[in-house]
C-alpha cells in the first residue's frame, strides 16, 4: 500500500558539546527531569514528542517517526548528503537553495534536521547503511569550506560501528539504483517499509511485494558500489582536491 505524504520536497564520530546529537539528548534529558519532578506521568513526554514532530513537513512528519526509533534503516542518495549525515553548515545551504525560497523557515528545517542525527548515537544503536553517488561528494554544495567539513563529517560517521558508507563510481556505465532515491527501513516490530520522495511529493511504500523489490535492487546497488574502504579512499581524495 502507497501512503501519499502528501506535500511538497523542500528542496560521527564521538558528539562534542557542539554536536547536535548531544544538544538534542540533553534537551531531551531534561524534559525526563521534569516529567519526574512534576509527577507528569508522561504527559510531557508526549507533548514535546508532538511538537517535535510538528517541526517537520506534513509529508514528512510519520517518516520522521519510523526513522528516529528504526531499527535499520538503508538509504541510497544521488542528489545531496543525506539529511542525518549532514553538517549544519551544508543542511543550511540545501535547505536555502530550495526554489521557491523558504523565506524564514530555513533555520527551523535546519534544526529540525540536525535533531534527527540522534539517529546515529541513540542506544540501541540502529543499523544504518548509505550509498551515495559520487557527484554528491563532489558537487561543493555550499562552497569548498563547507563541503570540506561535510566530507569530514561523512568520513567520522563512516568510521561508527553502525554505519556503513559506500560511494557509486560515476565511471560505472550503469546500476540498479537509476530509478531514483530509496530508504528501506526496519521498525522495531521488525515491518519493512520503504520511502521514496520526488520533486512534488512522498510515499511510504507497506506493501511486502514491493517492498522486496527496492529490497533487491539496494542490494545489487551496494554490491555496485566501491566499498566502504575503497569509498573513504575517494572522499580523503576529494577533500585533498579542495
Amino acid at each position: 500500500m502507497h501512503l501519499d505524504a502528501q506535500g511538497r520536497r523542500p528542496g560521527g564520530g564521538r558528539a562534542d558539546p557542539g554536536d547536535p546529537q548531544q544538544e538534542t539528548a540533553v534537551r531531551r534529558g531534561a524534559v525526563d527531569q521534569a516529567d519526574e519532578a512534576l509527577d507528569a506521568r508522561g504527559v510531557l513526554r508526549i507533548g514535546a514528542s508532538f511538537l517535535a514532530r510538528a517541526r517537520y513537513p506534513s509529508w514528512f512528519q510519520d517518516f520522521a517517526i519510523l526513522e528516529a526509533d528504526a531499527v535499520s534503516m538503508y538509504l541510497y542518495s544521488n542528489q545531496t548528503v543525506p539529511g542525518v549525515l549532514q553538517t549544519e553548515e551544508y543542511a543550511r545551504a540545501v535547505v536555502g537553495g530550495s526554489c521557491p525560497p523558504p523565506d524564514d523557515e530555513v533555520e527551523r528545517r535546519v534544526a529540525a534536521r540536525l535533531d534527527r542525527q540522534t539517529l546515529l548515537t541513540r542506544t540501541p544503536r540502529p543499523v544504518l547503511g548509505f550509498v551515495i553517488e559520487e557527484v554528491v561528494v563532489r558537487r561543493p554544495i555550499g562552497g569548498s569550506a563547507v563541503m570540506e567539513g561535510q566530507l569530514r563529517r561523512l568520513l567520522d560517521c563512516a568510521r561508527m560501528r553502525n554505519v556503513s558508507l559506500q560511494v557509486m563510481p560515476t565511471c560505472r556505465e550503469t546500476h540498479a539504483g537509476l530509478e531514483g532515491p530509496m530508504v528501506l527501513l526496519e521498525t522495531q516490530d521488525r515491518r519493512n517499509l520503504a520511502y521514496v520522495e520526488g520533486q512534488r511529493g512522498s510515499f511510504l511504500i507497506s506493501e511486502q511485494d514491493e517492498v522486496s523489490v527496492l529490497m533487491q535492487r539496494y542490494g545489487i546497488l551496494r554490491a555496485q558500489a566501491l566499498s566502504p574502504e575503497e569509498s573513504a579512499n575517494l572522499i580523503e581524495q576529494v577533500l585533498g582536491e579542495l
